[in-house]
């Protein structure tokens, strides 16, 4: 691949990468997709790049819900209260540029639970809760993104 198409595939996954971070673009998806064409266009020896990388992708994946479930479990946060501060996220994401989206998620989440609980006290832990389970998601799906990256990188300019 000529260093231009390296240097294509390197944006999109900045982009991606971005994406995780800011959860507006498909972050995990972006960086899938570009190190698929990557190996499509390089041939042979990419595929295995390719697999390890997507691999360690998927494995994030798999963690980052099983580490949420668990933390909002203990926390006793039903899936309810992070879909409504997901949902209201999104507004508010449209709403109030750069910290909509963190914004509208407390607020959903507090108001889910508000309306569960029917305690300010306990619908403001409800909704902390909530956002830590959301922050740790974030870091560990950006972590495995990272991870693959650095396998890809490893993998196109070792040879």
């Amino acid at each position: 691949m000529p260093f231009w198409g390296e240097l294509l595939v390197a944006a999109v996954v900045l982009v991606g990468l971005i994406g995780i971070v800011v959860p507006v673009l498909p972050g995990t998806l972006l960086i899938a997709v570009a190190l698929f064409v990557w190996a499509l266009v390089v041939g042979g020896w990419a595929w295995s790049v390719f697999a390890v990388a997507l691999l360690a992708l998927a494995v994030g994946e798999v963690v980052k819900y099983l580490v949420a479930g668990r933390s909002l479990r203990s926390d006793g946060i039903p899936n309810r209260t992070v879909m409504v501060g997901g949902l209201v996220g999104i507004v508010g994401f449209f709403v109030v540029p750069v910290i909509g989206l963190l914004l509208g998620f407390v607020v959903g989440a507090l108001a889910a639970e508000l309306v569960r609980t029917q305690s300010a006290g306990q619908a403001w832990r409800g909704a902390v809760a909530a956002l830590r389970a959301a922050v740790k998601t974030i870091g560990i799906e950006l972590l495995f993104a990272l991870v693959a990256t650095a396998i890809w990188i490893g993998g196109a300019f070792a040879w």
